[in-house]
C-alpha cells in the first residue's frame, strides 16, 4: 500500500511540475521549475490552482483532476482499512489454527469443527476461512491495481488537455504580438503628431509679438489662473484697463485680484453671482455699471485716486459711471501678489471656484496715474497713440500660467473690425 501511495504522489508531483513548466514556457521563454510553499493540510492541486492557472480552461481541468484524485484517495483509504481489518483477523485465525492439533495450552480449550469461529462463520472450519480471506485479499489487491490504472489513465487524459490548452495559448501569441505592435505604431504616430503640433505652436509664439496674446479660462475652477511675476509698487492713483469676453452666468467671476500681507482684498475686480461688477480697494466696494457677459469683446477701464477716493468707470471708450469715497487716503500697498482669473481669500491662495473668471482676457495694463478720457478712448479704439502700462504691461514673459489656462494669439483691432 505504501508503494501505491508513493506512485500516486509521484504522479501528482510529475503533473504539477509539468503544469508549472508549461506555464513558464507560456510566459517566459526559458523553462524553469518553481518551488512553492504549500501549507501542511493543503492539497497540492489546490496550491497549483492558486499560484499558476493561465485561463479558465486550465482552471476547470485542474479542478477535475483534483476532484478525481480526492475521490480515488478516499476509495483507497477505505480499501486500506478493510485490508487492515481482514489481515488482523487472518492473523488471529492462523495463530489459533496452529495451536489446534493436540496443543493443550494452559487454560485453553480445543476448538471443535463446526463451532462458531472468530469470523462468526459456524459452517466452515479454519482452513475454509483462511482460503476465503486470502481470496478477499487478492480481490482487494486487484481492485487497487485497477484503481491505480484508472487514476493514471485519468491523469494522462488531463495532462493531454492541459498541454493542448497551453499549445492553443502559444498559437494565439503571434496575434497578440501583432496587436501590440499595431498599438505601438498608433501611439508612435500620435506622439509624432503631438510633437508637430507643439512645434507649430512654438513657431507661432516665436513669430508673434509678445503682447499679441489672450488668456482663456474655459471652466469655472479653483486651479486655473495666471500669476504676475512681479509685485505692484505703492500707488496713490491708478488706472486698470483690459479687454474681456465672456458669456458666463451668473457673473463672469474675478478677472484679477491683488492681495498683500494682512489684506486679501487690496485691489479686486469681481462680478459674482447676480451682483453687478465691483471694484474693491482695501476691502471697500464701489459698484460698476458694466454689462459685458454677452459673449463679445469689451474694453473696460477703471481709474482711482486716493484723494477723496474718486473713481471712474469706462466701457468701450465711454465713461459709464463715477463716484467717490472709495478707500479715501489709502494708498495701494506694495509687496503683494497679483493673480488673473481667481479671487484670493489669502495671499496667493484660498481660491473659490464660484468666484473664478470664465472667458477670455487680453491687454491687461496698470498705470500709477489717472489716464485721461482721450487716452482711454485711444486704448478702446486701437489708436496708434495708445500707451502701455508703466506699472504692468501685457507681455507673455511677465506671467506664469497654471491649471490649464491657455494662451492664444489676439489682436484687439482685428476683433473690432
Amino acid at each position: 500500500m505504501q508503494a501505491t501511495k508513493n506512485v500516486i504522489s509521484w504522479r501528482l508531483f510529475l503533473f504539477y511540475c509539468l503544469f508549472l513548466e508549461s506555464s513558464s514556457q507560456d510566459f517566459g521563454g526559458q523553462t524553469q521549475f518553481i518551488c512553492t510553499s504549500v501549507p501542511k493540510d493543503m492539497d497540492i492541486c489546490a496550491a497549483t490552482l492558486q499560484n499558476s492557472v493561465p485561463g479558465e480552461d486550465l482552471k476547470t481541468t485542474v479542478m477535475q483532476l483534483r476532484e478525481t484524485v480526492l475521490q480515488q484517495k478516499e476509495t483507497i483509504m477505505n480499501q486500506k482499512e478493510t485490508i487492515r481489518e481482514l489481515t488482523s483477523k487472518l492473523a488471529r485465525c492462523e495463530s489459533q489454527s496452529g495451536a489446534e492439533p493436540g496443543d493443550a495450552r494452559p487454560g485453553g480449550r480445543r476448538k471443535e469443527a463446526g463451532t462458531k469461529n472468530t469470523m462468526g462463520d459456524i459452517s466452515r472450519g479454519p482452513a475454509d476461512t483462511l482460503a476465503q480471506l486470502s481470496q478477499t485479499l487478492q480481490s482487494l489487491k486487484q481492485r487497487l491495481e485497477n484503481l491505480e490504472d484508472l487514476l493514471q489513465s485519468k491523469i494522462d487524459d488531463l495532462e493531454k488537455q492541459v498541454l493542448s490548452r497551453v499549445n492553443s495559448i502559444e498559437e494565439v501569441k503571434p496575434g497578440q504580438r501583432n496587436e501590440t505592435e499595431q498599438r505601438g505604431r498608433v501611439e508612435s504616430t500620435l506622439t509624432s503628431l503631438h510633437q508637430r503640433i507643439t512645434d507649430l505652436e512654438k513657431g507661432q509664439r516665436e513669430n508673434r509679438p509678445l503682447d499679441k496674446f489672450q488668456l482663456t479660462f474655459p471652466l469655472r475652477t479653483n486651479y486655473m489662473y495666471a500669476k504676475v511675476k512681479k509685485s505692484l509698487p505703492e500707488m496713490y492713483a491708478l488706472t486698470v484697463c483690459m479687454w474681456l469676453k465672456s458669456n458666463a452666468s451668473p457673473g463672469v467671476g474675478t478677472p484679477f485680484s491683488y492681495a498683500v500681507p494682512g489684506q486679501a482684498n487690496e485691489l479686486v475686480l469681481i462680478e459674482w453671482g447676480n451682483n453687478p461688477m465691483e471694484i474693491l480697494i482695501n476691502d471697500k466696494v464701489a459698484k460698476l455699471p458694466f454689462l459685458i457677459n454677452d459673449g463679445k469683446w469689451h474694453h473696460i477701464c477703471v481709474t482711482w485716486t486716493t484723494r477723496d477716493g474718486v473713481w471712474e468707470a469706462f466701457q468701450d471708450g465711454v465713461r459709464r459711471g463715477s463716484g467717490e469715497n472709495l478707500a479715501p487716503y489709502h494708498p495701494i500697498k506694495p509687496q503683494g501678489l497679483l493673480i488673473l482669473g481667481q479671487e484670493q481669500d489669502t495671499l496667493g491662495g484660498g481660491f473659490d471656484a464660484t468666484q473664478a473668471f470664465v472667458g477670455d482676457l487680453a491687454n491687461f495694463h496698470i498705470w500709477d496715474r489717472k489716464l485721461s478720457i482721450g487716452e482711454i478712448y485711444n486704448l478702446a479704439t486701437c489708436s496708434s497713440k495708445a500707451q502701455v502700462g508703466n506699472v504692468f504691461a501685457w507681455m507673455e514673459t511677465s506671467l506664469d500660467i497654471y491649471g490649464g489656462a491657455s494662451k492664444w494669439t489676439f489682436e484687439a483691432c482685428r476683433q473690432l473690425n
